[in-house]
Order: C-alpha cells, then structure tokens, then sequence
C-alpha cells in the first residue's frame, strides 16, 4: 500500500540538520528536475516582485526569502518539515521518533508520499528544507507546476498494479499524478446533520491524518487490499465507500453525526 499526502502550506523550518542532498532523496531518477525547479524558485525569489509571483502576501517574506537559501539551510525528515491539521492528526514527530528504532515502522513511512512542487514528490523520511512554493505557482519558464510535474511523475512514480492507493491529496496535487483509478481509494469527510450532508474541508484534513495515522501504527502493517483498508476504517469510523468508475477513482468516505 501506498499513502499520498499533500505538503501543508506552512512547513517548520529545522533548527539543526545537514543541509539539503538532492542524492539523499529517494526517487533520484526526478533530481535533474528537483535541480531545475530549485534554481527558477530561488531566481524568482529575489526578484522585487517575487510575493506576487508566488502568490503570497507580505506575512510570508521570511518565507520567500528563505527560498533563496534552500540549498544550505538544515533539513528534516518531510514528516516533520510539513505541518498542520493533517500532520497533527496523524502524529508525525512521534512516527518518525519511533521509527528510529523500528525498521518495520520506517518501512511504513517510506511508504508514505508527500506530493511536492519542489521535489516532485518525497517520502516520508526523505529530509528537506521547509520552502514557499505550492503546486499551483506558475513559475514562468516551468508553467503551472502540476502541468509541468505530471509527464514527470507519471514516468517516475510507478505502482505495483495489485498496490493499494490511499490518496488525501488536494486537486492541485491530484492533477499531478492522477494515478490508476482502479488502485486508487480517495479520502474524504461528510457532515450529515438530519438529511443534509455538507462535505468538510478542515476537519476532513484532521479525519484524513489521524486515520493514516492509525493505519501507519497498526503492528498489523499497512493494509494490502481494499477490502482491508475499509475493514480497517471500519474499526474506527462510520464510512461509506464508492467503487471506482471508468474516470473516477474510488471513494472512502468518513461520515460525521451530530
């Protein structure tokens, strides 16, 4: 099984650490790539107008500026360079404490993938800087970066054709691998209130981490079908579950009651 996660849009930067080592990454066939998209986002980073260019406002200078310097400054395992609901929920400083003495649990994590503009993408131990840059910028010369990032990965992130696909990404991140729609299994949250349901977008974000994060403590390993994933869900949630149809992948669904 595999888990795709999308990067948080805040990142904590490391306070000690090597700097960053494009051959230390796992998938070093996207380094010319990574290379490529480094050295446009620190060129566009120093430019006057580089907070519109990336499309952030003035609050996230330090991050824009700390872009030019991606290449020297310490990096983090990605699962704790990326924060937020997601990365809470699921409980990532203490995965990645406690991998450090269990190769089954790092296994686990480096099953976990992380969807980058800057990487690609990158597994959940892979160490990185905490950058500004999401999937959706248009860096000039690249384009948009999903469009720019997807025959690219569609070349580089293969998948075994009986894995299992759990996807919590976002669209943006969707768009650049959108993968085989019958491996895939999406991730999403309802509110049912009576007889509306209104789809949730922050709590779905905690639903999301805090069941990968089950999922990745479980000493019964990650799940290796369908059938075992919704079991597994199952466990801890009421869920709904769609099958995949010609265009569409498929769909689990956490249900939330008043």
């Amino acid at each position: 099984m595999k888990i795709l996660l999308p990067p948080s849009e805040g990142k904590a930067p490391a306070s000690a650490g090597a700097p960053l080592d494009l051959p230390e990454l796992s998938a070093p066939d996207l380094n010319p790539q990574r290379k490529k998209v480094l050295a446009t986002l620190q060129r566009v980073s120093e430019r006057e107008d580089a907070l519109d260019r990336l499309g952030v406002g003035a609050s996230l200078a330090a991050d824009v500026e700390r872009n030019v310097s991606l290449d020297t400054v310490a990096c983090a395992p990605a699962l704790l360079t990326y924060s937020g609901v997601l990365y809470e929920a699921m409980g990532a400083p203490e995965l990645v404490a406690q991998a450090t003495g269990s190769e089954d649990l790092a296994r686990r994590l480096r099953n976990v993938h992380v969807f980058s503009a800057l990487f690609g993408q990158v597994n959940g131990l892979d160490p990185i800087p905490a950058y500004r840059l999401a999937m959706k910028t248009d860096l000039g010369t690249l384009g948009k970066l999903s469009a720019w990032w997807k025959p690219i990965l569609a070349q580089s992130f293969t998948v075994d054709p009986a894995e299992v696909i759990l996807d919590c990404r976002s669209s943006d991140y969707r768009a650049a691998w959108p993968g085989p729609h019958e491996q895939v299994v999406t991730l999403g949250a309802v509110k049912v209130s009576g007889t509306k349901r209104n789809v949730v977008s922050h709590w779905a974000k905690y639903y999301r981490g805090e069941l990968v994060g089950r999922l990745l403590w479980d000493d019964r390993g990650l799940p290796s079908s369908v059938d075992e994933l919704l079991s597994r869900a199952e466990e801890s949630y009421e869920v709904e579950f769609t099958p995949h149809a010609k265009n569409k992948p498929a769909a689990l669904t956490i249900v939330l009651r008043d």
